[in-house]
């Protein structure tokens, strides 16, 4: 048997192109239907199920809401209902009934950014308790809801006064083996993990990884804690043994490099000379970051109170042509030609309208005419005639005399 054979394998059973971008792809349970979530080019949102026959994917619905959903789970309903919690990018958590996703069966305006991740508990025949939806978002808090309950959640984890806000980028249920016990852990930027006890409403543990923590989860969610997983950015995964906490040390842990494949390693697949191209886009990419991080750094009014008029067209020109690029390079991410989009005619106007600004600029740092100056200067340049010069202009030249006739 080859080497090749004797490693794991992961076989295509059935593919699908979408014209969307998709954030997330469900399991609709004890079913042979997946929904894909995500944002359609036009910045909406879109939820599609389809069912498998065989090799094939057949589409049975489209929904189409007004905000891009970014994740969702079954982890809180019945096996009956097998109702779908979504988060959106402008931070509501919503609760469809698929069989008439008109209008949410629940829906709060949860948090003031997008919600990242999403994750249930006490649905599904899984954990004990009532069920519960965790949400985590870019505003830095860890929020728990029970869909019983209008607008309040039963549980907020958000920075302390002092504390810089970090962008949370995964949660997870985990501990709910009784009607008492329940944590919830939660992946931020910076690399931070963080388990809050439901039960005493405190922070039972935290530690860092030292990269942005893309996504965590409890091997079951219904048993005593026993094994925690963590994925970073720099490619690492950790495993945590949560059955013993040193008090000082906290949970024992190990770390594991992921290394490609040497298929996915394959060179003639994957140039090299897009090394360039990617390095040099992730820069530019920061330093749009650098920039906007400034300007938000600062509310809008006390900015444009600093400048004159001239300079505050100038931001709002920058500003607005620097959303319209980047919606640019959305649309050629997502295989549509932007030149045949509007956003093209929309460019060429700001375009315009930036080219006005400049000649305004220009004419004002031109430099301005001193007429006493140039008139003095002309007066020194011009030849003046001495009292000399001018007594003998006025004595007539000698002549011959005229011969009387």
């Amino acid at each position: 048997m080859s080497a090749g054979a004797e490693r794991p394998q992961v076989v295509s059973h059935v593919q699908q192109a979408l014209s969307y971008t998709v954030f997330d792809c469900k399991w609709v349970p004890r079913s042979a239907r997946l929904l894909c979530l995500g944002s359609a080019a036009r910045g909406t949102g879109l939820i599609q199920l389809y069912e498998l026959h065989g090799a094939r994917l057949e589409l049975l619905r489209e929904i189409e809401k007004p905000k891009p959903i970014k994740c969702g789970t079954f982890g809180a309903t019945s096996l009956q209902q097998r109702y779908l919690a979504t988060g959106d990018f402008d931070g509501n958590l919503n609760i469809w009934n698929l069989e008439a996703p008109e209008i949410p069966v629940y829906s709060v305006k949860g948090h003031k950014e997008i919600i990242n991740s999403i994750d249930g508990v006490g649905g599904l025949g899984i954990g004990e308790g009532a069920p519960e939806i965790v949400t985590g978002s870019r505003d830095g808090t860890v929020k728990v809801w029970d869909p019983r309950q209008n607008d309040t959640p039963v549980a907020n984890m958000e920075p302390v006064q002092g504390e810089s806000k970090r962008d949370c980028w995964t949660v997870a249920f985990g501990n709910a083996y009784n009607q008492e016990e329940r944590v919830v852990c939660a992946g931020y930027d910076n690399g931070d993990i963080k388990l809050f006890d439901l039960k005493t409403m405190s922070l039972r543990w935290e530690t860092n990884i030292k990269n942005g923590v893309c996504s965590v989860e409890f091997d079951r969610k219904d048993i005593s804690m026993n094994k925690l997983v963590a994925t970073s950015l720099e490619g690492k995964f950790h495993v945590f043994d949560m059955r013993t906490q040193h008090p000082t040390k906290g949970f024992a842990s190990v770390s594991e490099k992921m290394e490609m494949s040497e298929d996915d390693n394959n060179t003639e697949e994957y140039p090299t000379e897009i090394h360039d191209y990617l390095a040099a886009f992730e820069k530019s990419l920061g330093s749009v970051d650098d920039m906007l991080k400034t300007m938000m750094s600062v509310s809008r009014s006390e900015l444009l109170q600093k400048l004159d008029p001239l300079e505050q067209a100038k931001l709002d020109l920058v500003s607005v042509y620097t959303l319209n690029s980047m919606f640019w390079v959305y649309l050629a991410t997502q295989g549509i030609n932007p030149k045949e989009h509007p956003v093209k005619q929309e460019l060429e106007r700001i375009r315009t309208y930036m080219n006005k600004v400049k000649e305004l600029t220009d004419k004002k740092k031109a430099s301005k005419l001193d007429k006493g100056a140039a008139a003095r200067f002309v007066k020194n340049a011009l030849w003046e005639p001495n009292a000399e010069n001018e007594h003998n202009s006025k004595t007539p030249t000698k002549g011959k005399k005229r011969q009387k006739d």
